[in-house]
């Protein structure tokens, strides 16, 4: 949707907003008015609980219990597959996740899950603006760049030329990548391709690091 009124124009019966949401388009809604309901999901646990609150609220429980399943599942065999790797590097890969570059800002919360599921950990806390200067105290192994609503479009080059970033392992072993930004900015299914988009970067980046 472009404007309010382009969403007036459809006559929802209930308008959904996940954080961020500018608060002056809310605002417009509710003059309407309109049934707003807002979510601000930070972990998986909340991501579970706001599938099931719209599976009820849609009157579709079951389906809304089978996509929390096959998250699970798939999330389960994820990190058994991270587990099965372990033989091959000697400790984790630290990670550090990027939702926006101009201010800084690390993924969701719930992508440092992801990131644990796939045997790695993050070396920020997740979903806060993070000076430059914490991200290369925690020397990252890996960077991985997901800017929100920009598709592939994120630009590893501007990691590379970070000054205060020179001596960050990822940085000298060129390992940024790139991951699309819906994969892992998504509160819901599309993380499960996310999280094996992340488990085949670190086992790409553990690879080359035992060889290297």
């Amino acid at each position: 949707m472009e404007s309010v009124a382009d969403i007036l124009r459809l006559k929802p019966s209930l308008v959904i907003g996940s954080v961020p949401f500018k608060a002056e388009v809310v605002a417009k809604l509710l003059e309407a008015p309109l049934n707003f309901l807002a979510k601000n999901p930070r972990t998986l646990a909340d991501i579970q609980n706001d599938i099931r609150l719209l599976g009820g609220i849609t009157q579709h429980q079951a389906q809304a219990e089978r996509v929390i399943q096959r998250m699970e599942r798939e999330f389960t065999a994820i990190a058994k597959r991270a587990v099965a790797n372990r033989d091959k590097i000697s400790r984790k890969l630290r990670v550090y996740c990027e939702a926006w570059p101009n201010p800084r800002i690390s993924s969701p919360p719930w992508v440092a899950e992801l990131v644990e599921i796939c045997g790695a950990e993050m070396v920020v806390p997740g979903g806060q603006k993070v000076p430059e200067e914490e991200v290369a105290a925690g020397r990252p192994d890996v960077i991985v760049l997901a800017w929100a609503a920009t598709g592939v479009k994120a630009k590893p080059g501007t990691a590379y030329n970070v000054a205060a970033w020179k001596d960050v392992p990822a940085v000298r072993a060129k390992q940024v990548h790139v991951v699309r930004d819906e994969l892992l900015n998504t509160p819901g299914p599309p993380l499960i391709a996310g999280a094996r988009e992340l488990l085949r970067i670190f086992t790409q980046a553990a690879a080359k690091a035992s060889r290297g």
